[in-house]
């Protein structure tokens, strides 16, 4: 009956202060002289805030030593190793990632890369952690250096994380990366920065970490500490969001909205199991390309519906924490998804029928899978994405 609580490597996280301002102050608390700077391609294109954040860190007496603005969806290792390269030539010392998932992820890669002289694809090979036998092997590497700041744009919230996916295109599979420093040093919460991210993305991915908390509450291994957080993440994520689409210039509720995300990741530092809507969600991406979000929207009200029989007093709480006590969860967040205006099958987010086989057999080596509430195998998993379809 015994467990353990373990606290994550992450030092801070700063709550609606202005970002330049934010990282300035961490580079000063690293000593940090030569900062590369990972963002959005949209956010280097149509912002000054790279210009204002080197004129923030001038000022702190750094220097923005580096700027890599080349990251696509689900990062694939192509980018990752790309943008080493150029960490390294900078001589970085701290890396600052201002985006979404893809490039918080890709900032990760990078750091676990310059530590361990990765600067070609086929050396992550051995890096990769392995799902076998309804285990998951974590290879031996050196700690990620040099240290990170998080800038998240979405609520996807892999800011908090000690995991990075990783895309192999060549053979369409997201591969994870994991070391206990590979967490960020510091994450900042500017709802300001969110209000250039489309619609679709910051509301998706705040389903996304509605996702994270609703399959914390119903885990088999779940925590006190991480399900009061899961229900208050539900409690912000479910008002902020409809305040959100309401009114897209509303900072407070999207502030609302990243601590909701915040919170909906203190199961998974905790070392809390995902379920099927998580493993199945990972191989969406990287087999189909379904942005992170959407993934939660088409699978996590199947999953809830297909867990129900093992888990029914787990997902009262979750309909406790979105309001509405008595009403099945899965009903509950398929509202929420339409009410955004989000896409709830997986036709819609352009996947085709014919790729849900091998939807299914890229799943059944996600970590998630075997910790299912309720097991998981091939059948059930290519199931339950027809049932999404």
């Amino acid at each position: 009956m015994g467990s353990t609580f373990e606290y994550p490597a992450m030092e801070r996280a700063h709550m609606g202060t202005a970002f330049d301002e934010a990282v300035a102050e961490e580079a000063g608390r690293a000593g940090a002289a030569r900062v590369f700077l990972m963002l959005g391609g949209t956010i280097s294109r149509e912002t000054d805030w790279a210009e204002r954040l080197e004129r923030r860190l001038s000022r702190a007496g750094a220097a923005l030593a580096g700027r890599w603005d080349r990251v696509a969806s689900h990062t694939p290792r192509s980018d990752v190793i790309a943008a080493t390269r150029a960490a390294r030539d900078a001589r970085a010392d701290l890396v600052v990632t201002l985006g979404g998932g893809s490039v918080t992820d890709a900032g990760k890669m990078v750091r676990m890369c310059l530590a361990n002289g990765v600067y070609e694809e086929a050396r992550l090979d051995p890096l990769m952690s392995v799902f076998e036998g309804g285990r998951r092997f974590i290879p031996d590497k050196k700690p990620p250096a040099p240290p990170q700041v998080c800038v998240p744009t979405t609520l996807s919230a892999g800011d908090f994380s000690a995991t990075a996916g990783c895309t192999d295109t060549a053979r369409g599979m997201k591969q994870s990366f994991a070391h206990p420093r590979m967490m960020a040093t510091a994450v900042v919460l500017d709802p300001a920065v969110t209000l250039r991210t489309p619609e679709w993305l910051f509301l998706s991915t705040g389903i996304r970490a509605v996702d994270h908390a609703v399959e914390d509450i119903c885990s088999t291994n779940g925590n006190a500490f991480a399900e009061g957080a899961s229900m208050q993440a539900l409690r912000l994520l479910t008002r902020g969001l409809r305040r959100a689409r309401a009114g897209p210039g509303d900072e407070a509720a999207r502030l609302d909205c990243l601590l909701g995300a915040w919170m909906s990741m203190v199961g998974s530092q905790s070392g809390v199991q995902k379920g099927g809507s998580h493993g199945i969600g990972h191989a969406l991406g990287g087999t189909a390309g379904v942005p992170h979000g959407y993934t939660s929207c088409t699978m996590l009200p199947p999953v809830l519906r297909f867990n129900l029989p093992a888990n029914a007093d787990q997902q009262a709480l979750v309909s406790e924490a979105m309001g509405a006590p008595g009403k099945p969860a899965s009903e509950l967040v398929a509202e929420l998804v339409a009410e955004l205006g989000l896409p709830g099958r997986l036709r819609d987010c352009g996947v085709r029928e014919g790729q849900l086989d091998a939807v299914a057999e890229a799943a059944m080596h996600d970590r998630w899978i075997p910790t299912n509430p309720r097991p998981l195998d091939l059948a059930a998993v290519r199931a339950l994405l027809q049932e999404a379809y």
